[in-house]
């Protein structure tokens, strides 16, 4: 094999300050389904396209405060067919925005918003790739 092939993300991961009220929330808002649990507590969540998230437990190190340019990974986007109706379904749960409807980067609408335990996600609304 002269080249490695990647196929693309199987899963990103988050520390949560309560894994099981996070797990919840995840399948609650966005959908995701409890696949797979590690008795550490871990919870392996899967998204309708296969993709997975990981929730796990934190440890003591303190949060840091970063914005969506602070070094490192810094937010995870969630792509929606209609970025209209989404806004208003996560209306409805309550979610904590971070600012209003932009133009993506590459093309499409984004809008930021905070997971219970302040992570930043991202709904975006966007064409199919070519």
């Amino acid at each position: 094999m002269s080249q490695l092939r990647i196929t693309g993300i199987d899963h990103t991961g988050v520390a949560a300050n309560d894994v099981e009220a996070l797990a919840d929330w995840y399948c609650d808002v966005f959908g995701y389904e409890k696949w797979f649990k590690h008795p550490k507590p871990v919870w392996m969540l899967k998204a309708p396209d296969g993709t997975l998230l990981e929730v796990m437990p934190k440890d003591d190190t303190a949060r840091p405060e970063r914005t969506t340019w602070t070094p490192g990974w810094s937010h995870l986007a969630l792509r929606v067919e209609n970025i209209e109706e989404a806004i208003a379904f996560l209306d409805t749960k309550g979610v904590r925005w971070g600012g209003s409807v932009i133009n993506a980067i590459g093309g499409g609408k984004v809008r930021n918003l905070f997971d219970p335990d302040g992570n930043m996600l991202q709904i975006l609304e966007r064409n199919q790739l070519p």
